[in-house]
């Protein structure tokens, strides 16, 4: 299991380093630079060759990566692999700080996607993002981006002295209970600044030149393996990080085949995808079209490459929770560390069919990775992702697919050593197939 670990480790590391969308899709570019993936930018006339690695961004937020097949691409079509790259969080707010007391600096904040609130209590928090700075015009503001490698931030819970019910459960008020203390009043530095100066200080810049900010809040404490047999990987955005950089290695260890090999993060999936860099946009197709046209193609090869292609949507799936085991179906029950989980729904939340889950399932069988299933309670509704939204753009084969997790969605997840490793291979072999 030595490797397995060791991979799963580059996965920690890789999260840690990745605080936001945006530094994942940074860290995302360094990797495949060093593997001679070539940058285009959407502004530029695409030149592209039979064999060729390239990589273009969208929003600095989303990145999309393929390696052109050595075949027509009209004949032989794409292999896709979608993930997104954000996580639920907290986002800050304009004119954020507010003070209590006279005393206590908080940041006003509002949350991104759907976070167990009660799990970013009492934990030290940094914060990360993308700055905007004035440029050469009005059109053209510079991007740096930032995250402050330590932990300023912490959301204090209240004594349960004051709160007798709150092991009985306890509401959380977004606006009110949700705030994180940054800083005490001090009279030497700036008042109402304190966050800008700290920004000033980490990229280099006056304050004055900073026009506006994305920035979230997350977990400083990096994550960690966990488990007496070292089973577990505990960490924050594993969902859907673990999918990216699974993706990623697949497709700089695969050799291309005849067809397009295509690895696709988008953004803002926990919040509904509908973004110029979302699935919910033309920015997948677009990519495609592009690519075709680039190799001399027309329109109509453009539909005939899509008539040949197949999509897998990488996005986590529900593992039975050993305490509340009732909440799963009861003849389809996911475990960690057994292998990838195909996603079906009757609803179509999820795109599976038996055509699209018979090749991956064959897929995988071709490595000896181990499938699951994951279907709903029939009484209960469950979630979506990015396959679907995407299926709504573009007519493309696609099986919805994850490795299994406990507490989705917390501010620390726990998925399988293992699985990482199984996913990885899965997708590999789906490459190079």
């Amino acid at each position: 299991m030595s490797s397995q670990l060791d991979f799963a480790k580059e996965l920690i590391e890789f999260i840690y380093d990745s605080p936001t969308a945006f530094q994942a899709v940074d860290n995302v570019k360094k990797v495949l630079g060093n593997c001679g993936f070539t940058e285009l930018k959407n502004e530029d006339r695409w030149e592209l060759v039979k064999g060729g690695k390239y990589f273009v961004t969208k929003n600095d937020s989303a990145i999309t990566a393929f390696h052109v097949g050595n075949g027509e691409v009209s004949e032989n079509g794409f292999k896709i692999i979608g993930a997104h790259t954000d996580s639920p969080s907290f986002r800050v707010k304009p004119a954020a700080e507010m003070t209590s007391e006279n005393y206590y600096v908080r940041l006003n904040t509002e949350s991104y996607g759907g976070p167990i609130l009660n799990t970013w209590m009492d934990r030290p928090l940094s914060v990360a993002g993308r700055v905007a700075v004035k440029g050469k015009d009005a059109f053209n503001p510079i991007t740096k981006l930032l995250n402050i490698k330590k932990p300023i931030l912490i959301i204090p819970n209240l004594a349960i002295h004051m709160n007798r019910d709150v092991n009985k459960g306890v509401e959380l008020n977004k606006q009110k209970d949700t705030l994180p203390l940054i800083a005490i009043v001090n009279e030497s530095l700036e008042k109402g600044n304190y966050l800008i100066n700290e920004i000033s200080k980490e990229i280099g810049v006056q304050a004055s030149d900073i026009i506006d900010f994305d920035l979230f809040l997350y977990e400083f404490e990096k994550g960690s393996i966990v488990g007496l047999n070292d089973e577990f990987i505990s960490s924050p955005r594993l969902d859907d990080l673990a999918m990216v950089h699974a993706g990623i290695i697949a497709l700089t260890r695969a050799e291309v085949s005849n067809a397009t090999n295509i690895m696709i993060c988008f953004d803002n999936e926990e919040v509904g995808s509908t973004t110029k860099q979302g699935a919910d946009s033309q920015l997948l197709s677009n990519i495609l079209e592009r690519i075709v046209l680039s190799m001399g193609g027309d329109r109509q090869d453009f539909f005939r490459a899509i008539a040949k292609s197949f999509m897998i949507s990488g996005d986590l799936a529900h593992a039975v929770h050993p305490n509340v085991p009732e909440k799963h179906d009861p003849q389809n029950r996911p475990l960690i560390n057994k292998g990838p989980v195909i996603k079906v729904s009757a609803s179509q939340s999820y795109t599976t069919d038996s055509n699209s889950s018979a090749v991956y399932d064959e897929i995988c069988k071709n490595v000896n990775v181990p499938v699951q299933w994951f279907v709903n309670r029939s009484d209960q509704r469950g979630g979506s992702t990015i396959g679907p939204i995407s299926s709504s753009h573009i007519e493309i084969r696609s099986v919805d697919m994850g490795t299994p997790i406990l507490a989705m969605h917390s501010i620390r997840e726990l998925g399988g050593v293992l699985d990482h490793t199984y996913v990885t291979d899965s997708f590999t072999e789906f490459y190079r197939a």
